[in-house]
């Protein structure tokens, strides 16, 4: 059958879905929460709301801002914070709230503010809030170089000529995070690429970051954790907002956030970014580019309508971006030029739509919309890529409780269709996926100090079948301080080996695949304890958890062999004394702690252990650890603030430990797994640091990043000969390929 007939098909039937769930239901309470400092009013983050006597609650954002789920057991709203007196607000028919608590600190030189970044309290699931706060210690350009100071999530380079960035988290690469923004899966798909470079820093207004399996009801693709990003919205509280940056390796950006009431209904919203690189760096004289040329442009238009009955959001995005790396100047002669180019366009139309009923406050129903194309072409030197997605997302979510609010369930749909078409040399690869679903959610909460989370999933997938999802989150306060959270959840994907894989291009390597494609499956297990203390009378936080993940069914992506990338999967090369098996465990232990006032302290140690089968396309079983994943990394973070945040300051520094890489020495033949010589990379220090002054509307700041200056000194293999056989450009890619940057910038806020 045609795809593009069958793609037309589930357009129908999509848009049937999308009808047929009108009108959207949903019961919320918003508002905002803040402070009065010297006649003005400032907002407060992390301030706890929650109905009194029940386990339903939820914290303000940067922006002093709150949404909670409106409550059939009680009408009594209270607002708690530390260093202020708590407030109880009576709710009757009004549909927002906005809170001025009182500090109960008589220094009126101090304002008291909320950490940087916190643990959901509330949440069973292990859940870290990453406030603006946190996103203000870096330059924060973009989501990839917003984990810098988080001991969770690291991102490097997957390669040293494209400038795709990659995380980790769970010892797992980011294709098994779950990353959506808004609640809307978005870093997926072809957009695994690039997709972190296409998220401006100055839009998100928070970010969270749960570990292990996740709620059924955003999807079954979290494998190993979740990514939420959270934006601006239409009506924050700051008008305008303005930020230019500017570093030494000659990037330069600009953004520009606007938000604008248009009466008591209607409010409207741009985020806007434009950035480029064209200062041609070659730092170790290899004659490539250590950071490719490029220009992006990117921008949302959004608006919001609200009533006391009816609130809905929708808007459109849009990004263009053109790539150039490679060499840096022209061969001599008659020798060609490698040259690596990538364009990327990409348009999102997205809609959040709820219908407000103040006589049944327990019941909601909500829908979210999303479509999306996102087109790229690239060129390797003179092998070209192409791919083009197509993308429709719909997901209907009802909630209500049984009997009292110690018993609430959430049901619903989803449906998602991607078509996709890749061309690489001269293979054309085409699939269509339709895959509707159903889920289901019960939560038990007794009083504040239990709650059981159990769901599942159906999803019915036109390519590999019904798919069967549980999991199961608990959290338990042994003490007031001490909480308890466990989980576990099977988790499944449908992997896009060239696109997750895209800096393995870059080289000579024949590409073979040496299975069709399936699905990946797995489990993942997880327990953690989080201690609130006091320390030398200051406050003090400790979190430990484990974390493990074990695959059934894994794509692997083999380059041990010069000259050869094989993708092939675990199920289908297991066989009697052939056993294939791929795993990660994670701990970690975080240290938070507030040595005195405006200051805050974070130190952090990560142990994984990750491994998988190698060599069975070859007849061979090897278990190996992972590459390109250190086993130890430590990290540390301290920041000062004088009062009011009039001068801030930050520093960073992290130690990555040794990793294994592949061996690729010149002249080496690979026989066997078995007898395969091991090489490892060695550890290094990474040190940043920045320093920002507040004015009245304006902010300046000045920082680094690898203050060190440590770099790999050859990070690419046979860059004299780049078509020849032994060029490769990712496979020994396992540091910094730049050395120190400096960078500075301002940034302009115009409140209400």
């Amino acid at each position: 059958m045609d795809p593009h007939s069958t793609f037309k098909k589930e357009v129908a039937v999509f848009t049937f879905f999308i009808f047929a769930s009108l009108p959207i239901h949903a019961q919320t309470i918003s508002g905002t929460v803040s402070e009065r400092v010297t006649n003005q009013t400032v907002p407060l983050t992390g301030v706890t709301i929650y109905w009194a006597g029940t386990a339903v609650s939820t914290t303000s954002n940067p922006q002093g801002r709150f949404e909670i789920a409106r409550s059939g057991a009680t009408n009594r709203l209270v607002f708690s914070f530390i260093g202020f007196k708590p407030d109880t607000i009576t709710i009757t028919d009004q549909s927002s709230v906005d809170v001025i608590l009182t500090s109960q600190n008589t220094l009126q030189e101090v304002t008291v503010q909320g950490a940087s970044s916190q643990i959901d309290r509330m949440s069973p699931i292990q859940n870290e809030i990453l406030t603006t706060r946190t996103l203000a210690k870096a330059a924060c350009c973009n989501l990839s170089e917003s984990f810098e100071t988080n001991a969770s999530v690291n991102v490097s380079y997957s390669d040293a000529v494209t400038g795709a960035k990659q995380i980790q988290m769970l010892g797992l690469s980011g294709n098994y995070v779950q990353t959506n923004v808004e609640n809307i899966p978005t870093i997926r798909g072809l957009a695994s690429t690039f997709g972190l470079n296409f998220v401006p820093g100055t839009w998100i207004s928070s970010i969270d970051i749960g570990k292990g399996a996740g709620s059924v009801v955003n999807g079954y693709e979290n494998m190993a954790g979740a990514i939420n990003v959270e934006l601006q919205k239409p009506d924050a509280q700051e008008r305008v907002f303005a930020n230019a940056y500017a570093n030494s390796f000659g990037r330069f950006e600009g953004n520009l956030n606007l938000s604008r009431p248009l009466n008591e209904k209607w409010s409207i919203g741009f985020l806007g970014h434009a950035s480029t690189l064209q200062n041609r760096i070659d730092q170790n004289g290899d004659n490539f580019l250590d950071l490719p040329l490029f220009t992006q442009y990117n921008g949302i238009v959004r608006a919001k309508y609200g009533t006391e009955r009816f609130m809905t959001q929708f808007g459109v995005k849009a990004l263009y971006e053109d790539r150039t790396g490679g060499q840096a100047t022209e061969n001599p002669g008659a020798s060609p030029t490698y040259r690596f180019t990538n364009l990327t366009k990409r348009v999102e139309v997205f809609s959040k739509t709820a219908r407000l009923y103040p006589e049944k406050p327990y019941r909601g129903l909500g829908l979210i919309l999303n479509a999306a194309n996102h087109e790229q072409t690239s060129k390797f030197g003179f092998i070209p890529y192409n791919g083009r997605q197509q993308t429709l997302y719909g997901n209907l979510i009802y909630q209500s409780i049984i009997d009292n609010t110690n018993h609430s369930f959430k049901i619903g749909a989803s449906f998602l269709l991607d078509d996709y078409r890749e061309q690489y040399r001269d293979t054309l690869m085409t699939r269509t996926e339709s895959v509707p679903g159903v889920f289901g959610e019960y939560t038990y909460s007794y009083l504040e100090k239990l709650t059981l989370v159990a769901g599942a999933r159906l999803d019915f997938h036109n390519l590999f079948g019904t798919q069967f999802t549980p999991r199961i989150h608990a959290k338990y306060d042994l003490t007031d301080n001490l909480t308890l959270r466990a989980s576990a959840g099977r988790g499944f994907r449908t992997p896009n080996a060239l696109a997750e894989n895209y800096g393995y291009l870059v080289s000579s390597r024949s590409v073979i695949f040496d299975d069709k494609l399936q699905a990946e499956v797995s489990w993942n297990y997880g327990a953690s304890l989080a201690q609130d203390f006091n320390l030398f009378g200051q406050k003090a936080s400790l979190v430990l958890d484990y974390y493990r993940t074990d695959f059934q069914n894994q794509l692997i992506a083999d380059l041990e062999h010069p000259r050869e990338l094989h993708f092939y999967y675990l199920s289908s090369r297991s066989a009697p004394g052939l056993k294939s098996r791929s795993f990660s465990n994670s701990f970690q232990a975080e240290l938070n702690y507030q040595p005195m006032r405006r200051m805050e302290v974070k130190l952090a140690y990560r142990l994984f252990d990750v491994r998988q089968t190698m060599g069975m396309t070859f007849g061979e079983s090897l278990l190996l650890p992972r590459m390109m994943v250190s086993r130890d990394r430590v990290l540390f973070n301290a920041g000062y603030a004088l009062p009011y945040d009039k001068w801030k300051f930050d520093f960073t520094v992290q130690w990555n430990g040794p990793r294994r890489i592949p061996y690729l020495r010149e002249g080496y033949v690979h026989t066997s797994y078995q007898n395969m010589p091991r090489e490892t990379a060695p550890g290094f220090y990474n040190l940043n640091a920045q320093v920002s002054k507040a004015f009245r509307l304006w902010e300046i700041y000045l920082g680094g990043e690898n203050l060190g200056n440590f770099r790999q000194s050859n990070p690419i293999v046979g860059a004299k000969d780049p078509f020849g056989p032994d060029f490769d450009a990712a496979a020994r890619v396992w540091g910094p390929i730049t050395g120190r940057m400096i960078y500075a910038g301002f940034r302009y806020k115009l409140k209400i």
